[in-house]
């Protein structure tokens, strides 16, 4: 296994490199001069220029790239154009809300929607299962900002239980984490019934059946267990999209997070920290594929890597 983590970890060198070259690219192809953003809407074009020069931008592209990237690998990545400090500096102080509504989301989500779904294939085509699934189809197809505005439409202003905006304290994490988690609740439940479904339906389950182990210990102990590879894939996925995808809601209720900083960045043409946050969920969501492909050797024993 050992092997196996340290080649995957040499495979994030060529997969970062391409991602670092496509972001660049992509970025300086935005429209929108940050130049002119930089030094504001009513400054001259002397002024402009002489803001550009200082920013180098205007150095030839494969100047810049190369510039960038020698920096990059001294881990510095920039000054923020916006605010004029230091990009690690920027996303230091975004993580850590990001990451815990991330973690507070995805637990009550894997909890519900693993409930959900076990509820679902153990009654399956009966009411149970009937209801748990409306309820994961009404989760994936309701839109994340419209499920925000109705939360704190209801709990904040309606019934003034819950603060709206801000991450002070652990009310304030109760409206975003249900908000961001509903949609990954709901792929959890659907996906955890077709792979529970597919198991309870295995010869070694009847086996046990055969010989008197009772329902719940069948459940809890044999389906459970072998059922659960697919959906920690499914849980890696989800947990990666979730913490580099919550930017409408972090939008909605002005969470000072990642997400809100890369929408803030995006609209300022704020190159060096849109580089960066791509780089940061690249690297995220490959970590997280590696953290996944490691449990399933602690899930099912038999699994050996190579």
């Amino acid at each position: 296994m050992l092997n196996y983590f340290l080649k995957r970890l040499l495979g994030l060198v060529p997969t970062l490199l391409i991602v670092a070259v496509l972001v660049f690219l992509f970025v300086h192809m935005l429209p929108g001069d940050p130049a002119r953003l930089a030094a504001g809407q009513d400054a001259d074009e002397q002024t402009v220029e002489l803001v550009r020069q200082e920013l180098g931008l205007d150095r030839p592209l494969h100047e810049q790239f190369v510039h960038y990237f020698s920096r990059m690998l001294q881990g510095d990545f920039g000054t923020s154009i916006r605010t004029r400090r230091p990009v690690s500096t920027e996303i230091a102080e975004r993580f850590a809300p990001t990451l815990l509504l991330t973690i507070t989301s995805m637990a009550w989500a894997v909890v519900f929607g693993m409930s959900i779904g076990v509820m679902s294939a153990v009654f399956r085509n009966q009411w149970p299962d009937r209801l748990g699934m409306t309820i994961a189809v009404s989760g994936i197809s309701f839109p994340a900002f419209a499920l925000g505005m109705l939360l704190m439409q209801v709990f904040s202003v309606y019934l003034g239980w819950l603060p709206t905006v801000g991450a002070d304290s652990w009310k304030h994490y109760i409206l975003p984490s249900l908000t961001l988690g509903a949609a990954v609740a709901a792929v959890m439940a659907r996906f955890t019934r077709a792979s529970f479904v597919e198991v309870i339906q295995e010869d070694f389950v009847r086996t046990a059946r055969a010989k008197g182990v009772s329902e719940r210990v069948v459940i809890a102990k044999h389906c459970l267990r072998n059922a659960l590879i697919p959906v920690v894939t499914m849980m890696g996925l989800q947990f990666g999209f979730l913490l580099g995808g919550s930017i409408v809601v972090e939008a909605v209720f002005n969470w000072p997070g990642l997400g809100r900083l890369l929408v803030d960045s995006v609209t300022q043409r704020d190159y060096p920290v849109i580089q960066t946050l791509v780089l940061l969920f690249s690297l995220e969501f490959i970590l997280i594929n590696l953290i996944v492909d490691l449990l399933y050797g602690f899930i099912n024993p038999t699994i050996r890597y190579k």
